[in-house]
């Protein structure tokens, strides 16, 4: 392995390889949030007011958050026990027979109460797959890293967020131009669904022709892998799973209330069309990689926890600055503000692939990773577009911003205890 980032063409493989596992698998949840947020109140919640049936939806999106820690559970089992490229594998089906599934599903004017029911399972399928997916890709890069590395090469699976962020938003966006509103809501919003299949075949393409990481090939000739590795991590190390929890609450309820939230709010009651709105999502999310990006660097010059630290207070400063931005009716300036939100983003996002493996130890990374960030979903994300919506009902915007800079605030103090090597393992400098 070439102790440069670019490395040899193993390298490039692994990396290739984490990025593309984690788009298509964050693309199979970005378009079940978009859909969410355009269409599926009325068809599958339609006894009900037009913001109730945009609440139930949100209710069935947050379902895959509480599926995801189960789907870290059981896939950070086997990914401990049995290595991290099968585990992989089976993820990457599971959320993408599900997500092709959704697209067959029939509307509750077909079949009642079934269709809900059925919508809320398959959204469970998805979460329980990419329960074990995020932790796996970023274990595959973190693991093959040069240890001056890690944190540029933890940052490949968290560029999957903005690449599957874009080829959601910009099919959604292609589908609004050359499809009328009735054909799209008839069945034109299925079509990114149904097209999940062939990216799941790339994405297997891929993964197939890895092998096993070093990490984990020394973890086996050091001893027999963990029974129960879950028992193992709330047994050694449940201070480092409460802290890399609430760690990662902020990035999720930063980016799901720059995205979710902010489509459902921007095309209701603020009355913005559609395809203007995700035309400004779709601009604002490179900002996104470029935060990535730019914490991937410094984080490896400074720390993963630093970096992370800083972007918890750039967080609330956004916090602060949303209501009136989000409220000042303008399309341009709400563009501004969600470019300054997914950019900030990056600082709380893309440093948590080097640092939430640094941790645990190899035998079980995987589960206490996988764990942690998904745990941290359910806290930041699952209830974000919900809360936020009745935040926004019931006090307005400046609820929503007050809501964002605390959540900021939690991570700030999770963070800040966790310095140094929280599990032996050197996978970070110490913090200050």
């Amino acid at each position: 392995m070439s102790n440069a980032a670019g490395g040899t063409p193993s390298s490039a493989r692994i990396l290739v390889a984490s990025l593309v596992g984690t788009a298509v698998e964050f693309y199979d949840f970005y378009i079940y949030a978009t859909a969410a947020s355009l269409v599926f109140g009325p068809l599958f919640f339609p006894v009900a007011s037009p913001s109730a049936q945009l609440m139930a939806a949100y209710g069935s999106f947050g379902i895959a958050f509480l599926a995801r820690p189960l789907g870290s559970i059981v896939f950070g089992h086997f990914g401990d026990r049995i290595g991290r490229k099968s585990t992989l594998v089976a993820s990457l089906l599971l959320m993408g027979g599900s997500t092709v599934l959704i697209g067959l599903l029939p509307t509750y004017d077909s079949i009642g109460w079934l269709a809900p029911f059925l919508l809320c399972v398959l959204r469970f399928g998805q979460g329980f797959g990419l329960g074990g997916e995020w932790g796996g890709a970023v274990l595959l890069a973190v693991e093959n890293a040069p240890p001056s590395h890690r944190a540029r090469y933890g940052m490949f699976p968290q560029i999957g967020a903005p690449v599957g962020f874009i080829a959601a938003n910009g099919l959604f966006l292609l589908l609004g131009e050359f499809l009328t509103p009735i054909q799209f809501h008839d069945w034109g919003w299925r079509l990114p669904f149904l097209g999940s299949a062939v990216l799941v075949l790339l994405g297997l393409w891929v993964r197939l022709k890895l092998t096993e990481t070093p990490a984990f090939a020394k973890a086996l000739e050091e001893g027999p892998p963990p029974a129960v590795p879950l028992a193992e991590v709330a047994r050694d190390f449940p201070r480092q799973t409460l802290g890399g929890t609430f760690a990662a609450i902020a990035c999720f309820a930063l980016f799901y209330l720059a995205t979710a939230f902010a489509l459902g709010y921007g095309t209701t009651t603020l009355g913005y069309s559609r395809t203007a709105f995700l035309g400004v999502q779709l601009g604002a999310i490179l900002f996104l990689a470029v935060g990535i990006i730019a914490a991937g660097w410094w984080a490896d010059l400074a720390s993963p926890r630093r970096v992370l630290m800083a972007g918890c207070v750039m967080t609330a400063l956004v916090g602060l600055a949303l209501a009136p931005m989000m409220a000042s009716g303008s399309l341009t300036v709400v563009g501004l503000f969600l470019c300054l939100a997914l950019l900030v983003m990056g600082f709380v996002y893309g440093p948590l692939g080097a640092w939430l493996p640094s941790l645990f130890p190899a035998r079980v990374r995987y589960t206490g990773t996988s764990m942690t960030f998904n745990l941290g979903g359910i806290l930041g994300g699952g209830i974000a577009p919900v809360l936020a919506q009745s935040l926004a009902q019931s006090g307005g915007l400046p609820y929503v911003g007050a809501y964002l800079a605390g959540a900021a605030l939690i991570s700030l103090a999770a963070l800040y205890p966790l310095r140094g090597r929280a599990a032996g393992v050197a996978v970070e400098t110490p913090g200050p």
